[in-house]
Protein backbone atom coordinates (compact mmCIF):
# COMPACT_ATOMS: atom_id res chain seq x y z
CA UNK A 1 0.00 0.00 0.00
CA UNK A 2 1.38 3.41 -0.97
CA UNK A 3 1.48 6.33 1.45
CA UNK A 4 -1.30 8.17 -0.40
CA UNK A 5 -3.53 5.09 -0.21
CA UNK A 6 -2.83 4.74 3.51
CA UNK A 7 -3.54 8.43 4.05
CA UNK A 8 -6.90 8.12 2.28
CA UNK A 9 -7.79 4.91 4.12
CA UNK A 10 -7.03 6.37 7.56
CA UNK A 11 -7.72 10.09 7.17
CA UNK A 12 -4.15 10.78 8.38
CA UNK A 13 -1.91 13.06 6.33
CA UNK A 14 1.16 11.62 4.59
CA UNK A 15 3.30 13.98 6.66
CA UNK A 16 1.90 12.52 9.88
CA UNK A 17 2.38 8.98 8.56
CA UNK A 18 6.03 9.78 7.89
CA UNK A 19 6.28 11.14 11.46
CA UNK A 20 4.85 7.88 12.83
CA UNK A 21 7.47 6.04 10.80
CA UNK A 22 10.27 8.28 12.17
CA UNK A 23 9.05 7.56 15.71
CA UNK A 24 9.20 3.80 15.11
CA UNK A 25 5.42 3.37 15.28
CA UNK A 26 4.82 2.41 11.67
CA UNK A 27 6.99 0.42 9.30
CA UNK A 28 7.40 1.11 5.60
CA UNK A 29 9.50 -0.70 3.05
CA UNK A 30 11.10 1.04 0.11
CA UNK A 31 10.04 -0.44 -3.21
CA UNK A 32 11.07 0.02 -6.81
CA UNK A 33 13.73 2.21 -8.33
CA UNK A 34 12.11 5.37 -6.94
CA UNK A 35 12.25 4.02 -3.39
CA UNK A 36 8.58 4.79 -2.72
CA UNK A 37 7.23 3.83 0.69
CA UNK A 38 5.08 0.72 0.77
CA UNK A 39 3.10 -0.27 3.84
CA UNK A 40 1.80 -3.70 4.82
CA UNK A 41 -1.88 -4.52 4.45
CA UNK A 42 -2.38 -4.20 8.22
CA UNK A 43 -1.06 -0.61 8.23
CA UNK A 44 -4.54 0.98 8.46
CA UNK A 45 -5.22 -1.03 11.63
CA UNK A 46 -1.82 -0.02 13.06
CA UNK A 47 -2.56 3.64 12.34
CA UNK A 48 -5.93 3.20 14.06
CA UNK A 49 -4.18 1.80 17.14
CA UNK A 50 -1.71 4.70 17.14
CA UNK A 51 -4.53 7.25 16.88
CA UNK A 52 -6.50 5.60 19.71
CA UNK A 53 -3.45 5.55 21.98
CA UNK A 54 -2.60 9.17 21.18
CA UNK A 55 -6.21 10.11 21.99
CA UNK A 56 -5.71 8.40 25.37
CA UNK A 57 -2.90 10.88 26.04
CA UNK A 58 0.02 8.51 25.56
CA UNK A 59 3.33 9.68 24.15
CA UNK A 60 4.86 8.18 21.04
CA UNK A 61 7.57 6.63 23.23
CA UNK A 62 4.98 4.79 25.31
CA UNK A 63 3.01 3.82 22.21
CA UNK A 64 6.17 2.32 20.69
CA UNK A 65 6.47 0.14 23.82
CA UNK A 66 2.81 -0.90 23.68
CA UNK A 67 2.35 -1.69 19.98
CA UNK A 68 3.94 -5.16 20.19
CA UNK A 69 1.30 -6.03 22.81
CA UNK A 70 -1.68 -5.07 20.62
CA UNK A 71 -3.98 -7.84 19.47
CA UNK A 72 -7.04 -7.51 17.30
CA UNK A 73 -8.59 -4.46 15.72
CA UNK A 74 -9.81 -3.02 19.09
CA UNK A 75 -7.07 -2.43 20.13
CA UNK A 76 -6.98 -5.08 22.77
CA UNK A 77 -3.76 -5.77 24.63
CA UNK A 78 -1.86 -8.78 25.80
CA UNK A 79 -0.85 -8.87 29.44
CA UNK A 80 2.57 -7.38 28.55
CA UNK A 81 0.91 -3.94 28.35
CA UNK A 82 -0.73 -3.99 31.78
CA UNK A 83 2.15 -2.51 33.79
CA UNK A 84 2.75 0.35 31.36
CA UNK A 85 -0.96 1.12 31.10
CA UNK A 86 -1.33 1.16 34.89
CA UNK A 87 1.68 3.47 35.21
CA UNK A 88 0.25 5.86 32.61
CA UNK A 89 -3.14 5.87 34.34
CA UNK A 90 -1.51 6.69 37.70
CA UNK A 91 0.39 9.56 36.08
CA UNK A 92 -2.81 10.90 34.55
CA UNK A 93 -4.64 10.66 37.87
CA UNK A 94 -1.79 12.57 39.55
CA UNK A 95 -2.05 15.32 36.92
CA UNK A 96 -5.82 15.53 37.43
CA UNK A 97 -5.34 15.89 41.19
CA UNK A 98 -2.76 18.65 40.63
CA UNK A 99 -5.04 20.46 38.19
CA UNK A 100 -8.00 20.22 40.58
CA UNK A 101 -5.86 21.79 43.32
CA UNK A 102 -4.77 24.58 40.98
CA UNK A 103 -8.39 25.17 39.93
CA UNK A 104 -9.49 25.39 43.55
CA UNK A 105 -6.67 27.81 44.41
CA UNK A 106 -7.44 30.01 41.41
CA UNK A 107 -11.16 30.03 42.26
CA UNK A 108 -10.27 31.13 45.80
CA UNK A 109 -8.07 33.93 44.50
CA UNK A 110 -10.77 35.06 42.08
CA UNK A 111 -13.35 35.09 44.89
CA UNK A 112 -11.22 37.57 46.84
CA UNK A 113 -10.63 39.85 43.88
CA UNK A 114 -12.28 43.23 44.30
CA UNK A 115 -13.66 44.65 41.04
CA UNK A 116 -12.24 48.06 40.19
CA UNK A 117 -14.63 50.98 39.64
CA UNK A 118 -16.12 51.10 36.17
CA UNK A 119 -14.83 47.63 35.24
CA UNK A 120 -16.55 44.31 35.59
CA UNK A 121 -14.50 41.16 35.96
Amino acid sequence: MKIGDLARATGVSPRLLRYYEEQGLLTAHRAGSGGHRRYAEDAPAVVGHIRALLAAGLTTRVIRELLPCVVGPGPEFEHCAAGTLREQLRGLEDKITTLQGARSALSGILATTVPSEGHEG
